[in-house]
Order: C-alpha cells, then structure tokens, then sequence
C-alpha cells in the first residue's frame, strides 16, 4: 500500500516531524542519503514510539518515489541552500506533474520564490513552508506557515493542520496553528519575519536579566520574578524556559549553567534577513535590528574585553528602578518589536501581492512555535476588528497599554543610560514610539541637505503633495523652482 507522505532527511527535526506525523495516522515514507540513519530510526526510535507499521524506510530516491500514493506530497528537511535545489534537481526526473514538493527548512524567501517559479513551468506544485517549535514542536505540534502553489494546499491542507498545534477560542473551539499564507515565496517570507520577532523578545529578555543583575537580583530571584511574569500578561514560551534556565545547576561544578555560558551569541541569518528585508521595504525595523547587531557584539568578545579596561563609563545619579518598571519596559517594547514585524509584512504583502491575513499569522502563533504567547491573543483581536490596522500602537488596546507603561519605560532606559548599562532593544523601541509619534521630525532639514548637494528636491508644507521644488541654495536670492523629475 502506497505511503500518504515522504519526507527526505533524517536529522532530529526530520525524524520528529515523521513521528508527529505517524501519530495522526497517515503512513508515511522516509529516505535519507546516509541510509544507514534510515534503518537506524525504522528499528530504533519508530519502533519504540510504536509506529513501526505506519514508517517505511527507502534506500534510493527511486524507491522513496514509487512508495508514495498519487498526487505525491514530498517534504525535504535538509539544510538550507544549495542541498534543498539539489535534492529538488534530483526529484524532478523522478515525479510527476501534479505532485507536491514542500521544503521545510529556513530557507530565504528569495530562495523559496525561485523554486517555486521553475517548478512550477514544469507542472510541479511547491510549497515553502516555515516551521516554528523547534525539536520538540516538530513531534508535539508545530506552527506552520506554508505558501507558494496554491493548488497544493488542498492536497496537504488534511496532513498540516492535522499535525500543527491547536489553541483553544474565546467560544472553545479549536484552532489549528497552520493557515495558508500566500503565493510564492510569502510562507518563509512570514517565518522569516517570526525569525525577526524572536530575536527582538530573546534580546528584550536578556535585557530585562541584566537590569535585574544590575539590581543584585539572585538567580533564584530572577527565576522566581520570570516564574511570576509567566503567569500575567507577559506569559510566554521564551518567559517560561528563561525561569527555568536560571535554575539549572552544573552537574560538575554546582554552578548554574548560565553563569558558565560565555557571553557570545551565535545566529543562523533568518534575523539578519529580516533587516535587511526591511530595509529593502523602507519600513524601521528598529528594534529587531538592534536585536541582531547585539548578537554580532556579544561575538567581538576578545575586543570587548580589551575595552572593559580601557573605556571607562561615566555614571550618573538618577532614582532607582523597580521590578515592575522593567516589567512595564519588556512588554511595552515587546509591542513595538510586533508592531514593526507587522508593519514589514504589510508593506511585503502590498509589494509581492500576497494578500496575507495579519490575524491568521498572529493566531498560528499562538501555540507551537517559539514566540508563542498570551500576548498573541491581543494581536489575533486587533486584526480581526480592523483587518487594515496599520500599525499595532494604533489599536485602542495595545494604545492603552503603551500610555499606562510609557513612565516605567522612560525611567528604565534613563536609568541605563545614567548607569551605562547597554540596552539597545529596550531604548531603540522607545525611540521609534517617540518618532512614530511625532508630527514634525526633522527631515525638512535632511532633505534640505539633500537638495542642497544633490538637487534632490523636496515636497512643500504650503503645496500639495506630490509637487516638488529645488532652491538654489548657493545663488543670489535662494531661487526657488517647480521640479517634477524623479526623487
């Protein structure tokens, strides 16, 4: 009997995934290019979670392809890059037209566009999809973000929403964390932007630990304070594991883990795209991209040290902070880094024409996936009451809570600053509500610069938009002339 499914590439998450999926019943097939890691996971961990008969094990791509039922639904779990085009190169003399090849792995958006375009000349459907959750929600329940041919989604609509997390409504049904994105390339872009979100709430978080150090806050009482912002509004997956790595101790030394941790970060790029990408867009990604340039200070560690010796920081003395002021900090920026991320994909969506649902993406959040969080559920409502929302802060809920915050996060970021704790992601979300909020900025003058040394011209408050004027700022009476060319 044919197999429902095929997945290619045996790694943890691969192997987690073929579990989660056998669980819910469907058959499915396996190939990787070690084959020996094939019979490992058949005769070892399939047969002990029980699901020995629903897994076939292949040995050849050939084999992988004749075990799978009509239309075919493929999904490679390989590293991103050049190994994804070459599994598909390899897959495509063996398919047939109809069938469905799904990566997912954190490819680039780009990437997965690419795909998306050549297979789809030759008849093949494809889908790129972001998988968020990690070892466990691979077995357990993911989040899943998939998009790019339309036509396949029917054909594995049943398989993952089957296998994604579920969250539980307001009226008690039951959602499954796994919606439909959009064309081409819109899924990982989606991912993506998750990718972008999480680094701001890793940063935030490390921020807030630093503070609490700063304060003389013990480990057990940092764990004990996480413990208690897990259960109120900040309740949240990356809240959760944070209490509980305060607490590990180190079998060897007795220390806690996380003091013997060397203080660089490493990323995998998924953050780095996403600043980019919003530059590419025109839309600040402030905070996110703080969160990524801190990972790439913390990795200039051997030069950091040389600077702790010979850069001396000048205190100041302000009033102390409270616990509940970073509390209010952490979720007041916490907004900001989601309203930004939203703000990137509403401007992506506009651009590559992808229609995408902000309030399915912020429900599909909500269980699965690594930033999942009560806070979602506030998200998921601003969307579904204004669905052309431009920007979060503009919501009256997320409006009500930046006003009832905005004290404690000016102390906190003052505090800092006076203290010369760094905190980049805390004090650039606070910048970006301040300008966002800000009628007049300065950019009269920058572009005042700009036409001065460039003639790039400028739009007039006394004239209508879209008319734009060049002064010739070094000649005799500063002449001021209509100038319709490009900008």
């Amino acid at each position: 009997m044919a197999s429902k499914f095929g997945l290619i590439g045996l790694a943890v998450m691969g192997e987690n995934l073929v579990l989660n999926i056998a669980s819910k019943g469907f058959s499915i097939s396996v190939f990787n290019r070690t084959t020996s890691k094939v019979d490992s996971f058949v005769n070892g961990r399939a047969k002990k979670f029980g699901y020995g008969d629903k897994i076939t094990g292949t040995y050849s791509l050939e084999e992988f392809v004749q075990s799978l039922e009509i239309p075919r639904k493929i999904m490679i779990m390989v590293r991103a890059g050049s190994a994804v085009d070459s599994v598909i190169q390899k897959l495509i003399p063996l398919v047939d037209k109809g069938d469905v090849i799904i990566d997912g792995g954190n490819s680039q958006f780009t990437d997965t566009q690419r795909r998306f375009e050549m297979l789809r000349e030759k008849g093949i459907l494809f889908i790129g999809t972001g998988v968020s959750g990690g070892e466990e929600g691979a077995l357990k329940g993911p989040s899943m973000m998939p998009g790019g041919s339309i036509e396949a989604w029917p054909i594995v609509k049943p398989i993952f929403q089957e296998i994604s997390a579920k969250v539980i409504e307001e009226d008690n049904s039951v959602s499954s964390c796994c919606e439909w994105m959009g064309e081409g390339g819109a899924g990982h872009y989606v991912k993506m932007v998750h990718n972008g979100i999480e680094y701001g709430d890793m940063q935030l978080i490390c921020e807030a630990y630093m503070l609490m150090k700063n304060l003389g806050k013990s480990n057990e009482e940092m764990h004990n304070i996480f413990s208690q912002w897990n259960k109120e509004e900040l309740g949240s997956y990356l809240i959760e594991i944070t209490s509980e790595i305060l607490l590990k101790k180190d079998e060897e030394t007795g220390k806690f883990v996380v003091d013997l941790i060397l203080d660089t970060a490493g990323q995998k790029g998924t953050g780095k795209w996403t600043s980019i990408e919003s530059l590419q867009q025109g839309i600040p990604l402030t905070l996110i991209s703080e969160a990524v340039y801190a990972r790439a200070l913390s990795a200039q560690k051997e030069e950091r040290v040389i600077a702790s010796s010979k850069i001396v920081g000048k205190t100041i003395e302000v009033n102390s902070i409270s616990l509940d002021d970073i509390k209010q900090a952490l979720y007041a920026s916490k907004i900001i880094s989601y309203a930004q991320g939203f703000s990137l994909l509403k401007s992506a969506s506009k651009e590559f024409k992808w229609n995408l649902h902000f309030s399915d993406i912020s429900k599909i959040w909500r269980g699965g996936c690594i930033i999942r969080s009560v806070f979602l559920n506030d998200i998921t409502n601003a969307f579904r009451e204004n669905s052309d929302l431009s920007n979060l802060m503009l919501d009256d809920f997320f409006n009500k809570r930046l006003m009832k915050a905005q004290e404690s996060w000016r102390k906190v970021v003052s505090y800092c600053i006076s203290k010369g704790i760094p905190v980049p992601a805390l004090s650039s979300a606070l910048s970006y509500f301040d300008g966002y909020r800000t009628a007049c900025l300065p950019a009269n003058l920058l572009q005042a610069q700009r036409d001065f040394f460039g003639a790039h011209t400028y739009e007039r408050v006394d004239k209508k938009r879209g008319d734009f004027f060049h002064t010739n700022w070094t000649g005799e009476g500063g002449e001021t002339t209509s100038n319709q060319y490009d900008v």
